[in-house]
C-alpha cells in the first residue's frame, strides 16, 4: 500500500503573497503534488506572477471563470479586467485559456474529479446551501467533464467558502480560496490523502488547512502597482466580505 498527499488550491486571483505562503506551507508539509482549480488571476495585481507559479508548481491546473474573462477575448467589462489582461502576456494568456474544464485521477479506489464551480461549466455555481438536486449534479459526468463515469468525490472552488458534505452520490469538496477567502480573511486549501493503486478499502482522508499570511504587505504591492478597483480588494483581504456587501455594511478603507 502506497499513500500520497496532494494538495488542492484554488481561487489564487493575483495575490502573490498569500499563494507564495500557501506553497511554502504546502512545501512544509513535504507535498509535492500540487492541483488548482483555476482563477489564478483576476482582482489581485499580480496575475502573470502567479500564472508562471502555477505553471511550475502544479501538475494539474483547469479553467476558472476569471480565466475565461480576463485570458480569453470576451467583451471586458471593466477598467479592473482590462488592467488584469494587459498585466498577463501574451503566452501566459493562451496558456490560461487553453485549460481543462476538469481533471479525473483515482485515489483509494475513488474517482476523484477537480473541477472550478460545476460540471456544468466554470460559471454554473454551487453554494454551501445548495440543494439535494444541485449536489447529485455535482458527480454526474457532463460534455464539460467528458466522458459518462460519475465521480465519487468533487473537488472544487469558485465560492471561497471551504466545505464538505457527504452523501449516497459521493463526497463533496470546496477547497476555499488562497488569495481572496471570503468566509474569514484567511486563506484555505485542502490535502487529499490515499492510495493512488489501491481499492476502496484503502485509506481514504481530507484535510483543511488555514495559513496566515503578511495581508498589508500584498495591500502595499497592490497600491505600488497602481491596480483598478483596489478598495474593494483591500476590504475583502482585511475583512473576508465579498465586495457586493461593502456598502451595504458600510465598509471603506481606512484614509491614508
Amino acid at each position: 500500500m502506497s499513500f500520497e498527499r496532494l494538495a488542492v488550491v484554488s481561487d489564487v486571483h493575483g495575490n502573490l503573497t498569500a499563494y507564495r505562503a500557501v506553497l511554502a506551507d504546502i512545501a512544509a508539509r513535504g507535498i509535492t503534488r500540487i492541483l488548482n482549480l483555476g482563477d489564478v488571476v483576476g482582482k489581485g495585481p499580480r496575475g502573470a506572477a502567479c500564472t508562471a507559479l502555477t505553471r511550475e508548481r502544479c501538475e494539474a491546473t483547469v479553467r476558472g471563470n476569471w480565466e475565461v474573462f480576463v485570458a480569453g477575448e470576451s467583451e471586458l467589462r471593466s477598467e479592473g479586467q482590462a488592467g488584469w489582461r494587459a498585466e498577463l502576456p501574451a503566452e501566459a494568456r493562451q496558456w490560461l485559456f487553453a485549460l481543462p474544464g476538469s481533471v479525473d485521477l483515482q485515489l483509494s479506489g475513488r474517482r476523484v474529479r477537480i473541477l472550478h464551480a460545476s460540471p456544468i461549466d466554470e460559471f454554473t455555481r454551487v453554494r454551501r446551501e445548495h440543494s439535494d438536486e444541485q449536489f447529485a449534479m455535482m458527480f454526474a459526468p457532463t460534455p464539460f467533464t467528458g466522458g459518462d463515469e460519475h465521480a465519487d468525490v468533487v473537488v472544487y472552488g469558485d465560492i471561497h467558502d471551504p466545505f464538505l458534505r457527504s452523501g449516497r452520490e459521493g463526497t463533496l469538496v470546496n477547497v476555499g480560496s488562497v488569495g481572496n477567502q471570503l468566509d474569514d480573511p484567511t486563506p484555505s486549501y485542502a490535502i487529499l490523502e490515499g492510495d493512488p493503486g489501491g481499492g476502496r478499502d484503502a485509506p481514504f482522508g481530507i484535510q483543511f488547512v488555514r495559513v496566515p499570511y503578511d495581508v498589508e504587505a500584498e495591500i502595499a504591492a497592490t497600491r505600488g502597482l497602481g491596480m483598478p478597483e483596489t478598495e474593494a480588494y483591500e476590504i475583502e483581504l482585511r475583512t473576508g466580505v465579498y465586495r457586493g456587501d461593502h456598502a451595504r455594511l458600510g465598509l471603506s478603507t481606512p484614509p491614508a
